[in-house]
């Protein structure tokens, strides 16, 4: 499985913030937003601060997409 976080970008964008907001507000770091930005794994802490800044549901900043190995090994 892959993690996709491209609902928090589009969440971003129909508030009209951008990521150092999204920092700021957050009160992640830098790196976070960056692995963030490249669909890689970050501390459940991170999403729960990032939910609680957007006053969303984790379901709504991130999707589980699954890969061909996935689908192979059923």
């Amino acid at each position: 499985m892959e993690v996709s976080f491209k609902k928090l970008w589009k969440m971003l964008i129909d508030k009209d913030m951008k990521k150092k907001d999204l920092q700021a507000s957050a009160g992640i770091s830098w790196a976070s937003v960056t692995k963030l930005s490249k669909n890689e794994n970050v501390s459940m802490e991170v999403l729960m601060k990032v939910c609680q800044a957007m006053n969303c549901d984790i379901g709504d900043i991130m999707e589980l997409i699954p890969t061909e190995d996935d689908t192979k090994q059923k």
